[in-house]
């Protein structure tokens, strides 16, 4: 036993506990898992000690340790050792500074949407920004947001672009009119085939826009390249008709179901950004409705569309891969050709003329299309109302404009140096021969090129947050954006700085459509479901995925569960063990559970009750299943990272640098529980994999996009069996649900822990760790959580 060992044993008995418990296997000779605690000091006097602290509560507080196979303590030993840890942990100090944290990416362009009043659907002026690093896949911490050079020039290039946007030289043109019809021009790959057959008096419209092909996914008007002129609203009137939605093939070859009514959107195109019948980045969703069969018929839209940008129209319900359709066609389907016609030479081209002409396949036509605008258009855009309120320029309110600007920019007041800047610039560019309000524009443009504007409550240190501040705190937590003009009131006057005040406003703020952008920021920070489709599934092996847009209704439904329970004040264990979900037929199709949801309405979202106690809870749901898969196939090591960091709150190390990976090829090993056994005969590999792979293997049932399966698919059954250091065994993910359920403070501190760290925008340390287990402790229901988090210290201070 070494001197410190000896030395700390006598002033504090947690140290008596590691040394009985502990450091046989956390020792001089052994360090499981890289963790070594005979040296560690009690009380901690590093930041090393009090990491090593924290990690050891955490672990005890679990059951994950001492083992289940190793000498066990008494529960009278394991509350001292809580109880001397916790008191240890309370007195850790707090870092002396708080790193700045600048907006990212979403919050930046949600800030300008609202500081300008911009539609950013079409407008993305982050687009050349770099990638936000993140911390435990968080794209909100301080700490990471890493200010370069590079991205200081892509601020100023943006804000110059911001600016012209949101104050155009020019006014609205007058309304005119385009029409489209006849010799329609769609795609190479389609035209040939529709010259030879005589059908460009209409567009077609075969396939969904997910297809790996893009043949009849999207029907651009090509003769409309350049867009249209201004931003404005703008009538769209389609002349359309649907044909043979219910046919005669086979439903898994077309990838379609007959039952559900035709769907026809309207999605932004510009053609500079790519192809107009493949996907663009930027294509938000304009319009939608169903189609009622037959036709010709007209339909009327108004839709909003930013200059240069052109109405396309999509059938989100249409084909899967239509190009492999062609290939087959005549010798799958001769029966639906003409006799001289079934003979064919094979091949795509042939195939593709054939049924164009003769197939009885599901399509949409499109006959005519009419647009007009812009509609309505003031001759003051909504930007130069606001920022000029609603009244003339003119230079004799140049300060007053720009103190205006600058209060709302920097989310307070501004200085009086901070405004004089402003208008030194404005006079500088004056004097170049600007107009005054060009001059304007760039004390604007400086403006958002500022700390004040890039950095969230821009002074370091510790202490009270002001009351802006915590106005800033507030909305980038629940919003993503700056605070609103009843927030920064609120600020002006002081009084949200008093708690019956701030719970108010947390109210009015989650109430709010804005509130989604929170949900949708901390799930893709807790569950990292930002990620959800950087390893897509296997077209071939998981077409479902593909044609039911199943990536984005996996994230509908866990956002719409984490909104419930919002609205609701819904209990945080539903997280775990909901008795219900959120559904659309598709992902209902997937689940098995699709014969209580009509194809009428069955793109729609609805509250679904489960039956199958396997699929209640983040656990059982395709988003989970998905990103913690690699979409060929599963692992149980990486499912099981996944549910160890974001479930029970314990993320395994690293593995060391001299064990070696995962050979698929272990001789012998016909499964993968089989394989990871061998893998674990390695003493240095089952120190962790004993925690990692349990809880992985109860969700092997799952396959890579979360649909239920007994066998593997080399015809091996799945065994869900498992035990945890605790020593708690399970049979399925039904059981692992029920340990996990069990422990209730527990997950409440994982998920008290990650919407902490997401609202204050730093990593938590060893001296959060008493905040946190207070919130977990005292607060049952998710809306009651977040209500402590905001009037927690923690949150109130830098």
């Amino acid at each position: 036993m070494s001197l410190v060992l000896l030395l700390a044993l006598a002033v504090d008995p947690a140290s008596s506990f590691l040394a009985t418990y502990c450091t046989s296997c956390h020792g001089p000779t052994a360090q499981m898992a890289n963790r070594r605690f005979d040296r560690l000091q009690l009380p901690p006097a590093t930041p090393e000690s009090y990491t090593d602290a924290a990690a050891i509560l955490r672990r005890v507080e679990a059951g994950d340790m001492p083992p289940a196979q190793s000498k066990q303590p008494t529960p009278a030993e394991k509350q001292t050792l809580l109880a001397g840890l916790s008191r240890h942990l309370a007195s850790a100090p707090r870092p002396d500074r708080i790193a700045l944290r600048r907006l990212n990416r979403r919050e930046y362009r949600n800030t300008i949407g609202d500081l300008l009043n911009l539609d950013m659907s079409m407008f993305d002026p982050t687009n050349r920004f770099p990638r936000d690093q993140q911390y435990a896949h968080s794209d909100n911490i301080g700490e990471t947001l890493i200010t370069s050079g590079y991205l200081l020039e892509q601020y100023l290039d943006a804000a110059g672009q911001i600016i012209q946007k949101a104050l155009p030289d020019t006014a609205p043109p007058a309304p005119r009119s385009w029409i489209f019809k006849d010799k329609f021009r769609q795609q190479p790959e389609l035209d040939g085939a529709r010259t030879r057959n005589n059908l460009l008096q209409y567009m077609t419209l075969f396939e969904h826009p997910r297809t790996p092909h893009y043949e009849g996914a999207y029907a651009p008007l090509r003769d409309f390249a350049e867009g249209v002129p201004f931003d404005g609203i703008y009538e769209i009137k389609v002349q359309v008709e649907a044909l043979n939605r219910k046919h005669p093939y086979d439903t898994k070859l077309l990838g379609t179901d007959p039952d559900a009514p035709f769907r026809f959107g309207i999605v932004a195109g510009n053609a500079r950004a790519g192809h107009l019948h493949h996907a663009q980045p930027i294509e938000p969703v304009l319009a939608e409705t169903t189609l009622e069969d037959g036709g010709p018929y007209w339909l009327s839209f108004r839709v909003r569309l930013d200059a240069g940008y052109q109405p396309r129209f999509t059938f989100p319900n249409g084909m899967n891969d239509v190009r492999r359709v062609f290939s087959q066609y005549p010798h799958r389907f001769p029966q639906f050709l003409p006799p001289d016609q079934r003979n064919v030479a094979p091949g795509i081209v042939a195939g593709r003329i054939a049924m164009m002409k003769y197939a009885p396949l599901p399509h949409i036509r499109i006959h005519e299309v009419q647009i007009r605008g812009p509609i309505d258009a003031p001759a003051d855009s909504p930007s130069k109302s606001l920022l000029y309120s609603g009244q003339p320029f003119s230079p004799g309110r140049a300060r007053e404009i720009i103190t205006s600007f600058a209060n709302r920019a920097y989310r307070r007041p501004a200085t009086p140096v901070e405004i004089d800047r402003l208008l030194a610039i404005a006079n500088k560019r004056q004097a170049e021969g600007k107009t005054p309000e060009q001059a304007v524009k760039d004390a604007f443009t400086a403006a958002l090129c500022s700390p004040a504007f890039l950095y969230l409550d821009g002074t370091e240190g510790q202490g009270h947050l002001s009351a802006h501040a915590l106005a800033s705190r507030l909305s980038y937590f629940l919003w993503s954006s700056m605070p609103d003009e009843a927030l920064l009131q609120k600020a002006r006057s002081g009084a949200l700085l008093r708690p019956d005040v701030l719970r108010a406003e947390t109210r009015r703020l989650l109430a709010s459509p804005k509130s989604n952008h929170f949900v949708e920021g901390f799930l893709d920070s807790w569950l990292n479901l930002r990620s959800l489709g950087d390893m897509p599934p296997d077209r071939d092996s998981f077409g479902a995925y593909y044609w039911d847009d199943l990536q984005a209704a996996m994230k509908t439904e866990t956002r719409l569960l984490m909104r419930h329970l919002i609205d609701t004040n819904g209990p945080i264990l539903d997280f775990l063990d909901a008795t219900y979900t959120f559904l659309n037929k598709p992902l209902a199709r997937l689940y098995g559970i699709a014969e209580d949801i009509s194809s009428k309405d069955g793109h729609q979202f609805r509250k679904v009750d489960l039956k199958d106690p396997r699929r209640g809870g983040l656990l059982g749901h395709g988003s989970v299943l998905t990103v913690s898969a690699n979409g060929i196939e599963t692992s149980p090591v990486t499912r099981g990272v996944w549910v160890l960091e974001n479930i029970f709150g314990t993320p395994p190390a690293p593995p060391p640098d001299n064990v070696p990976a995962l050979d698929p090829d272990v001789r012998g090993a016909k499964t993968v529980r089989e394989l990871l056994t061998k893998h674990r005969e390695n003493q240095t590999c089952m120190s962790c994999h004993k925690s990692i792979d349990p809880p992985g293997f109860a969700l092997e049932t799952f396959d890579p996009i979360g649909r239920w399966r007994e066998k593997y698919p080399n015809g091996a059954a799945i065994d869900t069996t498992g035990e945890l250091p605790s020593g708690a065994r399970f049979s399925d993910i039904a059981g692992l649900r029920q340990i996990l359920t069990a422990n209730k403070v527990a997950f409440r501190r994982v998920v008290a822990d990650r919407l902490l760290s997401y609202a204050t925008g730093r990593i938590l340390g060893p001296a959060d760790r008493p905040a946190v287990d207070a919130l977990a402790k005292q607060n049952t229901n998710l809306r009651d959580l977040i209500d402590s988090i905001i009037q927690s210290d923690t949150f109130r201070n830098r």
